[in-house]
């Protein structure tokens, strides 16, 4: 579609210049981009293989004005993608080009602070590390800690359901919100959750990790934790990487549950370590970084079994961590695990499925050996403790015919997630990274449920279109990914 310029203003054959001028009436000042390089900076998310350009970019400073803006954008019919930091690896903020960007990131103030009941209210925009930040002196912490942490919003948060290191034990964001106040997109205001909730408790659970497609949240209530009396961190260096899976089930069967379980194999360790400066012993093949936290008697009884089942398993060095400057040093590998990888070559693609934790060796050893077939390297690091599975396919999209089989690759990776009982997506969302995925992982009437269900909130699917949900048609067209064959989740994108 081609877009003129009228008064300053982007405009097509069926958005007026009346719409803009009630936009910019609600958003004065620097509070509505339209200008094209102002716009850049929105066109994808953190899955840059796609980018679309909106036709403007509103950035609200109230609840009041994010209400207003719906209900102008619900009018004129107006599609509208809310965004938060942009850190979503799986294009959940791509930008539709016949509609605008709703960005919450000037809504960041942290409202309350409840110490006795260990609670915080906060505005989308508040940064994930901020709210830790903001009540570490009262000996509390918030809980899900995903890698984007210093970046990514609680916002995003809860839209994507993001976990982090910790989500082993203290569970991922939906474990962790008390309520949200959300606008559906006729601009009404609504509370799920909070001593003022609308309707069941159960609604909660739908917003969170909903992706956008039901409304727009202007504030989340969230649960804080107290920060243990004892926190152990450690790194067990194994020979190869099989043995690194067998000793996470390990751990996990022993029935210990750590506070966080990741796994890490030799290209990983040898970029992050590169990147950080931090050194691993000689000879390792994969490394397992455990934390273990609690009162200082249960944390040193973990700690202890935890060791004697790491060397029980074959770990030749393990590597200690008692202060918090110590566990730092430790987790900086892991923590810069994403951006070091980058390093190793021109591009990469972070694939995101889950498997339960007894398919960890095999599915390992599996994509290894698809890894071989295809000639394209691939970088393991994960949450080994749930099965969230990160493995990073390295490759160079100037190379002819390359990107085709990373998508090959790719895809062959999530039909063995989804063989062994997996999923396609563990904490990444579908955004439009997936969608012929979730043709391949549910059934036509599933999918019909997830439609109603978007529908009693958006009825006119005006939130985040083409996006989480497949249509029926799609899941039937040839070229589409099937349990048996097909192609890679993100080959196309959803009536863009």
């Amino acid at each position: 579609m081609q877009y003129t310029r009228m008064e300053g203003f982007p405009v097509s054959p069926t958005l007026p210049g009346a719409f803009w001028r009630a936009l910019r009436k609600v958003l004065p000042g620097d509070g509505l981009l339209v200008k094209s390089g102002e716009l850049g900076a929105y066109e994808c998310d953190g899955l840059t293989l796609y980018k679309v350009r909106p036709l403007a970019v509103a950035l609200p400073r109230t609840r009041e004005q994010v209400g207003a803006i719906l209900r102008l954008c619900n009018q004129y019919s107006v599609p509208v993608v809310a965004r938060g930091a942009g850190t979503s690896l799986s294009g959940g903020a791509l930008p539709r080009p016949d509609g605008i960007v709703l960005s919450l990131a000037r809504l960041d103030r942290i409202l309350a602070i409840d110490t006795a009941n260990r609670t915080a209210r906060l505005e989308p925009g508040v940064r994930n590390a901020a709210i830790s930040e903001a009540v570490a002196a009262h000996g509390l912490f918030y809980a899900p800690d995903p890698s984007s942490q210093i970046a990514c919003t609680i916002g995003g948060n809860v839209a994507e359901n993001a976990g982090g290191v910790h989500c082993l034990k203290y569970g991922l964001t939906l474990h962790n919100v008390l309520a949200v106040k959300m606008f559906t997109p006729d601009g009404v205001l609504h509370e799920f959750g909070g001593p003022t909730a609308e309707g069941p408790l159960g609604v909660l659970a739908l917003v969170v990790g909903s992706e956008g497609l039901l409304g727009v949240v202007v504030e989340v209530t969230v649960q804080l934790k107290p920060r243990p009396q004892c926190v152990i961190a450690v790194l067990a260096a194994f020979p190869s990487l099989a043995q690194a899976a067998a000793a996470v089930q390990s751990v996990i069967a022993a029935g210990i549950v750590p506070a966080g379980l990741e796994l890490m194999d030799k290209l990983a360790l040898e970029a992050a370590g590169a990147y950080t400066g931090q050194h691993y012993p000689p000879g390792t093949g994969a490394v397992v970084l455990a934390e273990v936290d609690g009162s200082e008697e249960a944390c040193a009884a973990e700690h202890r079994q935890l060791r004697a089942l790491l060397e029980a398993q074959g770990a030749f060095a393990i590597e200690e961590a008692h202060t918090d400057a110590e566990r730092a040093l430790l987790w900086a590998g892991r923590k810069a695990a994403f951006p070091a990888v980058g390093r190793l070559a021109p591009d990469y693609y972070c694939m995101d499925g889950t498997i339960p934790r007894r398919a960890l060796v095999g599915v390992l050893t599996e994509i290894g050996a698809l890894s071989a077939q295809y000639g394209l390297p691939v970088a393991n690091v994960f949450h080994a403790g749930d099965g969230n599975l990160h493995p990073l396919i390295l490759y160079d999209a100037r190379r002819p015919g390359e990107l085709a089989r990373v998508e090959e690759l790719g895809n062959d990776i999530l039909k063995l997630c989804l063989a062994q009982g997996g999923t396609i997506t563990g904490e990444h969302g579908v955004g439009v990274e997936k969608l012929d995925g979730m043709c391949a992982q549910f059934s036509p009437a599933e999918l019909v449920v997830f439609h109603a269900l978007k529908a009693a909130f958006d009825p006119y699917t005006l939130l985040n279109r083409g996006k989480a949900i497949p249509t029926p048609a799609r899941c039937v067209e040839p070229g589409g990914m099937h349990v048996h064959g097909g192609r890679m989740p993100f080959g196309r994108l959803e009536r863009f």
